[in-house]
């Protein structure tokens, strides 16, 4: 959890130059940035040009007279002054005397202990080197004793001091500038214009800032149970999600399953005709080689007889000869030919499966208040 001073330093650090602001000014959507980083930032735009918050980015109008117009954010100024009033009361005690520590010669024995402290020049001062400050024209410096005191009366100070006229305390509030205001501002500028003592102005704001702090605060809770059920929703959603994948993944699992027997089952189909095919060659093969090589051996027996055999070896064998002829010539070469199959394979129209849901479809949808569930999309198939 944030620590008083971890939440005072971020409410007083610029969001641009990440220092401690510097005149503190003040956007429509209430952010806050140091006036010379807005001039940075802001540097090609003019009056009346509609620009960007450098945070949220909701449009504001610059003023007429520039961005110098932009409301000064004093609760902003007041937290830093405080710092620095703390800074300064944990430092003044028992502290030498600012102005002999300047004058000095180096001799610590000419250097006296500061007692007061001067709100007009910010210095601690010891009781000799205060007097030139209360003899200042006009009513002379705020001039106050160090102690326990001092913070609460220095943020006091600073907080109701006019950041116009130097040394005024606001006093008012004009309705119709929205401002506090000295008793110079008033004469000069707000006369005519409603206004009350700020104490009393105070009181009644108070009610209405309590009020819609109030609302603020309900409408802080309403978001975050909304942020809450959306988060539920979302980690809902992506379960779903997840949910439907691996149902679409196991789905096509199946689908390429099926499609494998299938694929197999026609692998097998082609491997058996293949066999069977390659059986019967075999057969007639064999079949046809028995014939030629008896062929073969008659041919070649007669041509030895008719070229080398004798008269007598002629007429002896010649019956027999034919006989072997004629039983050579009744074998029907053609019966025994080899006559393959004639495969093909006709696949599947694929153009006639693009509308085919093969593997499902994904329908998306919402619910109305009443928790009827609307589709607000097309399903989207999934095909091969």
């Amino acid at each position: 959890m944030a620590t008083a001073a971890s939440v005072t330093t971020d409410l007083t650090t610029c969001s641009i130059c990440l220092e401690v602001f510097d005149n503190p000014r003040s956007l429509p959507c209430l952010h806050a940035f140091c006036l010379k980083c807005l001039q940075g930032y802001f540097k090609h735009n003019c009056p009346g040009d509609e620009i960007g918050c450098p945070i949220c980015r909701e449009v504001f109008r610059v003023p007429s007279d520039g961005l110098i117009g932009l409301r000064h954010n004093f609760f902003i100024q007041r937290l830093i002054d405080n710092k620095k009033v703390v800074s300064i009361s944990e430092e003044v005690h028992g502290d030498p005397c600012a102005v002999c520590v300047e004058e000095s010669d180096g001799s610590s024995e000419t250097i006296a202990t500061a007692t007061v402290y001067c709100v007009d020049c910010r210095q601690q001062l010891c009781e000799r080197c205060s007097r030139p400050h209360r003899r200042m024209t006009g009513d002379g410096h705020q001039l106050r004793p160090l102690g326990d005191e001092l913070e609460r009366e220095l943020i006091q100070l600073q907080a109701s001091s006019c950041d116009k006229h130097k040394g005024e305390q606001l006093k008012l509030y004009c309705h119709q500038c929205n401002e506090n205001v000295c008793s110079i501002c008033f004469a000069a500028n707000h006369r005519n214009h409603e206004s009350g003592e700020i104490p009393e102005v105070a009181e009644k704001f108070r009610p209405k800032i309590d009020s819609d702090d109030q609302q603020i605060v309900t409408a802080i809770n309403s978001v975050r149970q909304i942020l809450k059920h959306t988060k539920q929703d979302v980690s809902k959603f992506l379960g779903e999600v997840e949910s439907v994948t691996n149902t679409v993944l196991e789905a096509g699992d199946e689908v390429k399953r099926i499609v494998d027997i299938q694929i197999s089952a026609l692998i097998t189909e082609l491997q058996s005709v293949k066999s069977d095919s390659a059986k019967q060659a075999c057969t007639v093969e064999e079949r046809l080689q028995l014939a030629l090589a008896a062929m073969e051996s008659f041919h070649t027996y007669s041509m030895e007889l008719l070229d080398k055999g004798r008269p007598s070896d002629i007429t002896r064998v010649s019956r027999e000869l034919h006989e072997t002829a004629t039983e050579l010539l009744k074998y029907d070469v053609t019966s025994v030919n080899f006559r393959p199959p004639h495969v093909t394979f006709t696949p599947v129209d694929v153009t006639q499966c693009t509308g085919l849901h093969l593997v499902g479809k994904v329908s998306t949808g919402t619910e109305d208040q009443s928790g009827t569930e609307l589709v607000t999309s097309m399903s989207k198939h999934l095909s091969t």
